[in-house]
C-alpha cells in the first residue's frame, strides 16, 4: 500500500488551463457611457463609469473618495487614492473627466463640503457613502441596456473589470508596466503582469521586427508549358 501511495504521489496533477481574463472592447465601452439618461442620476451614473476606467481605481477606492480628493483646478488634475495597506497615491485625470466631475459636483454638491463623500446615497434624509452593489447594480442595467446592439460585450460586466480595461489599454498603449503599477497602487509590478496583455497589433509589430529576410514565392515554372507537361505524363 505504501509503495502505490508513493506512486500516486508523483503523479503530476492535471493543470487548469489559464482563463483569458475578459476586457471591454472600445465600442462597447464608448456605448456604455452613452447608456445613461441626461437627467440627474444619468450624470452621476456616466460620471461614475467614466471616473471608475479613467483612474483605474478599484470600487472601494472610488467610493472612499471625498470632495476634497479632486484637484481640478490644476494645470494636470488628479485625485487622491486611499488604496489598500493604507496607502495614499496620487492619480492624474484627463480634461474630459473633470468636465463630467465639475457637472456632476454642480448638481451633486452645490454647496461643497470638503468631507462629504464624493458619491452618496440619501436615505430618509441621511447622506451615506454609496456601497459597491449601487455601482454593481448600475453598471450592470447599462451593460443589459446595450447587449442587444452590443452582442460582443462580455456575459458579466463588473467594476473590476473597468480597471482591468484600462490597465490593459495603457499597457496596449505603450505605458510602461511600472508606470502602469504606479497608477493601479501595485506594490509589485508581478501584481501588474496579469494585465500585460499583448495586442494583435503588438504581438504582430514584435514578430515582423525580428524577420529575416524571407524571400518572395517564385513559381517553379514560368509559362513553360512543355515542362509542366511533360511532369505531368501529357508528353
Amino acid at each position: 500500500m505504501q509503495s502505490i501511495a508513493l506512486s500516486a504521489s508523483n503523479v503530476p496533477f492535471l493543470r487548469e488551463p489559464k482563463v483569458t481574463r475578459k476586457i471591454i472592447s472600445e465600442s462597447d465601452f464608448a456605448a456604455l457611457l452613452l447608456a445613461p439618461p441626461n437627467t440627474k442620476l444619468g450624470i452621476r451614473d456616466r460620471t461614475i463609469m467614466i471616473l471608475l476606467y479613467d483612474s483605474a481605481v478599484r470600487v472601494s477606492e472610488l467610493l472612499d473618495l471625498n470632495v476634497s480628493s479632486l484637484n481640478l483646478m490644476t494645470s494636470t488634475p488628479y485625485i487622491k487614492v486611499h488604496g489598500k495597506g493604507d496607502k495614499e497615491r496620487v492619480v492624474a485625470i484627463n480634461d474630459k473627466t473633470v468636465d463630467h466631475l465639475k457637472l456632476y459636483i454642480r448638481y451633486f454638491h452645490p454647496k461643497v463640503e470638503a468631507g462629504c463623500p464624493l458619491f452618496y446615497t440619501v436615505i430618509k434624509g441621511n447622506f451615506f457613502r454609496m456601497s459597491p452593489g449601487n455601482v454593481a447594480r448600475l453598471i450592470r442595467k447599462y451593460a443589459e441596456q446595450i447587449r442587444p446592439q452590443h452582442p460582443d460585450l462580455p456575459e458579466q460586466v463588473h467594476c473590476h473589470m473597468f480597471r482591468r480595461t484600462r490597465a490593459t489599454n495603457l499597457y496596449q498603449n505603450g505605458v510602461e508596466l511600472e508606470l502602469v503599477s504606479r497608477i493601479l497602487g501595485h506594490s509589485s509590478t508581478q501584481t501588474t503582469r496579469i494585465y500585460a496583455t499583448p495586442s494583435i497589433e503588438m504581438m504582430k509589430e514584435a514578430m515582423s521586427s525580428s524577420n529575416p529576410n524571407i524571400p518572395e514565392e517564385e513559381p517553379m515554372w514560368l509559362d513553360d508549358e512543355k515542362e509542366l507537361a511533360r511532369l505531368c505524363g501529357l508528353r
